[in-house]
């Protein structure tokens, strides 16, 4: 299958409650935040880490769906195998490089959609990705919180103790020994603002195509309903994926496809576009429905078609806002 024709912009909004949507190892694991307005962030790499998490798991067992980077295993590895699919292993020139890079985007599915650093090991070279995803950015202040908690269980002793030995500690030790105290990092709730490109001469250098770009928004707006964990606690893609396909408007055809690569407005004037307001009576949001949207579809600039996919496996409804109860849209 071709590469994709045309560029996109996309936006989405993911809602966090009693959670922490993504923690800063460098800060006791609290949520992050800027300093100065109090606004909560989700990096773009998390964001990447639930893509790739999900294409793996629903799309893993397909041809050319695999996963470059990830969770416990050596990058290395996979460039290796890359380059021993593209009959080079061991060889150093450059051309060898250029044919493990382009075996790499044809096996690795995160190859193809973000690219990826290939020369850490055996050299595949680097993959400029034709999709770049933002930090998801909270649309108000977040209230970060740091809990006790007590665990009723304690983890005394050296590890490689017999059974007899573990059991003998627990015996002599105090009641009070056998249980202790923790920490969990939360907010009580946040809604934040995602934003992503897709270029089409990035994708006609990786072979990103019209399948790999469904499985993308698929991802998307399903990659929290599989990464439930104690810390997230309930986070989802509340509202739809919000789509801005660049098509063209020259009537010469040529012309036109060069513009829909190129782009027909620049991509923050079609991010204004989509406006999410916390309600005027509500002081302290703790659900989506505490805030109202609305898409100014009159405003659409020529040579850009605005859509809307609900969610993971529905169509994408073009031109018109889409027809559902669970977005907060009421104008």
């Amino acid at each position: 299958m071709a590469a994709i024709k045309n560029r996109y912009e996309f936006v989405y909004y993911v809602a966090c409650t009693n959670g922490n949507p993504n923690g800063d190892p460098d800060m006791g694991n609290a949520p992050r935040l800027d300093p100065e307005t109090m606004q909560g962030y989700i990096t773009d790499v998390a964001t990447k880490r639930r893509i790739r998490n999900y294409v793996q798991v629903a799309h893993g067992d397909e041809p050319g769906m695999n996963i470059i980077i990830q969770q416990g295993t050596n990058i290395n590895r996979h460039i290796a195998e890359a380059r021993q699919a593209a009959g080079v292993e061991g060889a150093k020139d450059k051309n060898a490089v250029y044919a493990g890079r382009k075996k790499a985007c044809e096996l690795f599915y995160d190859v193809r959609t973000f690219g990826a650093v290939m020369s850490t090991g055996p050299n595949a070279g680097q993959v400029r990705g034709p999709v770049q995803i933002t930090f998801g950015k909270s649309l108000d202040p977040v209230v970060p919180m740091d809990i006790s908690i007590t665990r009723m269980a304690a983890a005394l002793g050296d590890k490689d103790k017999t059974v007899a030995e573990y059991m003998d500690i627990e015996e002599k030790s105090d009641e009070d020994a056998l249980r202790t105290m923790g920490r969990k990092q939360l907010i009580p709730f946040g809604l934040y603002e995602v934003r992503g490109f897709i270029s089409a001469n990035l994708a006609a250098e990786t072979g990103f195509d019209d399948r790999d770009l469904e499985i993308l928004f698929e991802a998307i707006l399903n990659m929290y309903e599989h990464d439930r964990s104690a810390s997230k606690g309930e986070m989802a893609v509340v509202s739809p994926l919000i789509l801005f396909k660049h098509v063209g408007t020259d009537t010469d055809e040529r012309q036109r496809e060069k513009q829909a690569r190129l782009g027909c407005a620049p991509a923050h004037r079609l991010f204004d576009l989509v406006k999410v307001e916390k309600k005027a009576e509500v002081r302290a949001p703790r659900s989506y429905r505490d805030y109202q949207a609305a898409v100014a579809l009159e405003r659409v600039p020529d040579g850009v078609r605005i859509g809307f996919k609900a969610d993971a496996f529905s169509p994408v409804v073009w031109d018109t806002l889409p027809e559902t109860e669970d977005w907060f849209v009421n104008g």
